[in-house]
């Protein structure tokens, strides 16, 4: 892996944005786009500040053999866990984060995990409250003193773990940079809130998004439907090559169109697939571009 994804790729697993970066290094956001484009690289100084950042060291950064890019440690967290003892709805309302990433485990238990450079009263400013009642499983994070939302959807990383035996319905809300859905089994998933990015690395079953705002979409892998509902938007799902599915159009003056590797392209969707891709929305246009894995 070059230097210039390795880059983009951990700083986006912290949490972080280009401008938040440069501010950090004291260089411009158009030095960060440079490095991430491959158009140029940091001197030895900046590297070594980076390392220390994303808690790495440089020959990681600049190794191309991939090592692990997850941060080995935030400066500041809090982990909340509560047991579950069976199957139950979730609703799960989350605030503001950089960056949500949503895991399937096979533990029986829930557990919403915070994490942040920058946020040194996590612990105080952020409280997760757990409600069981009568099959519902109700999670919110509250924040407490100043802290605002602006701040923690620059410098918070919430991670959430869900047991797959137990899902049946979750509901989750988050106003975020990129939420990623990953090794989750259930049997429907409905996001709601802003996240002008999202991933879906891995999952069984149905994600349904409701993000009435331009969006760039990223399918690893999928065994059921992903179904997103927008107004007055223009967003972009990317899929994998192999990837068979149908797509189904709902709503007024909504169109879908297909792209491979970025050129447009004729309808390459399957009206026999068992996946499905649907699009329901008000003046609303979905571009479906199929890469290379």
């Amino acid at each position: 892996m070059s230097f210039a994804k390795r880059l983009k790729e951990v700083r986006k697993e912290n949490g972080m944005s280009q401008e938040l970066l440069a501010e950090k290094l004291g260089v411009s956001r158009q030095a960060v786009t440079k490095w991430e484009t491959e158009k140029g690289m940091p001197d030895i100084e900046n590297l070594i500040v980076i390392s220390n950042l994303f808690g790495i060291t440089v020959d990681e950064l600049l190794s191309n053999e991939k090592e692990t890019s997850v941060r080995k440690g935030y400066l500041f967290e809090s982990r909340t866990e509560y047991d579950i003892d069976g199957k139950k709805r979730f609703d799960i309302k989350l605030g503001g984060a950089a960056v949500l990433k949503v895991n399937g485990t096979e533990d029986e238990k829930i557990v919403v995990h915070l994490k942040s450079n920058e946020l040194s009263g996590l612990k105080e400013d952020l409280k997760v409250k757990i409600d069981d009642i009568k099959g519902r499983i109700d999670v919110e994070v509250k924040r407490k003193n100043s802290l605002t939302e602006a701040k923690t959807k620059e410098l918070l990383f919430i991670e959430v773990f869900l047991p797959n035996k137990y899902l049946s319905h979750v509901e989750l809300e988050c106003n975020c940079g990129e939420v990623i859905f990953s090794n989750l089994v259930c049997e429907e998933i409905e996001f709601g809130g802003k996240a002008p990015k999202c991933r879906v690395d891995s999952m069984e079953g149905e994600l349904e998004i409701d993000c009435n705002i331009d969006m760039d979409v990223l399918v690893e892998h999928l065994e059921g439907a992903l179904a997103i509902n927008q107004v007055l938007s223009t967003s972009k799902l990317t899929v994998p090559d192999n990837f068979d599915f149908k797509t189904v159009v709902k709503g007024i003056k909504t169109l879908v169109t297909y792209e491979n590797e970025g050129e447009m392209v004729e309808d390459f969707s399957n009206k026999d697939a068992e996946n499905v891709i649907e699009f329901n929305g008000l003046m609303s246009e979905l571009i479906i571009n199929s890469r290379v894995n």
